[in-house]
């Protein structure tokens, strides 16, 4: 459903994507972690069709009204309702009202329909672009970061959308630096550090390669070995 093979990205004089290659197949959550600044936002931006790279090749299967895109800076009208927000971008779809519905009640925001986005507590407004991203109904969803500095409790109800869009038909591109996430929600993972895919697997596989004491190491124990950081969360 997406494929980069060699990709590189360059800001100037600065490479930040270096030969990046990876497949993400149909209807599975794909995982792509690394700390900030590790290149996860560019991959997706080139996917999406926001940026160009600069050699190899990046595709993905389905046309652009067939994909959804939640960023970090989610592009939600302030003083406008929740069912506002989503019915403008209902009519910008050329899709029914009602779906403006659907989407507030398939991520739980029914009761704040006619609140202002201004008064969201930051997992809701999460909430809310996750719900603007999938009006459409895509075959392909990106989510960028969709619970950094959320609470532990709002973190695990976006897990099981997440998990319920999956089991739906949509395929999923998560980045993420939280390792436990990704264990707990990808059936694939690509680590990312400095603009390099370092390891690519299955969460458990990946671990297991790296079992050199003959007991199953965590995610962010081999992200550690491979990267020389002190913690996925380390911003370079």
């Amino acid at each position: 459903m997406i494929t980069m093979t060699n990709v590189v990205k360059r800001f100037g004089t600065q490479t930040v994507l270096h030969e990046v290659s990876f497949n993400v197949e149909k209807g599975e959550i794909f995982g792509l972690l690394g700390p900030s600044g590790a290149g996860k936002t560019t991959i997706i931006n080139i996917l999406a069709k926001q940026l160009t790279a600069d050699g190899g090749e990046a595709s993905i299967g389905a046309q652009p009204f067939e994909t959804g895109l939640m960023l970090e800076d989610d592009g939600l009208y302030s003083r406008l309702s929740c069912i506002q927000n989503l019915q403008l971008f209902t009519g910008i779809y050329g899709l029914p009202k009602d779906k403006a519905d659907l989407a507030l009640n398939a991520v739980g925001l029914d009761a704040a329909a006619k609140k202002a986005v201004n008064k969201l507590s930051q997992g809701m407004r999460k909430r809310l672009s996750i719900a603007r991203a999938i009006l459409h109904t895509p075959k392909i969803l990106f989510l960028d970061e969709p619970t950094a500095n959320l609470d532990p409790t709002t973190a695990l109800g976006i897990h099981k959308l997440i998990m319920s869009l999956r089991d739906n038909g949509t395929t999923v591109f998560l980045t993420t630096h939280n390792m436990e996430e990704a264990v707990n929600l990808c059936n694939h993972v690509a680590l990312l550090n400095k603009g390099k895919i370092v390891e690519y697997g299955i969460p458990k596989e990946i671990c297991e390669r790296h079992n050199s004491f003959k007991t199953i190491p965590d995610l962010e124990s081999v992200f550690i070995k491979l990267t020389g950081t002190k913690s996925a969360e380390e911003v370079k």
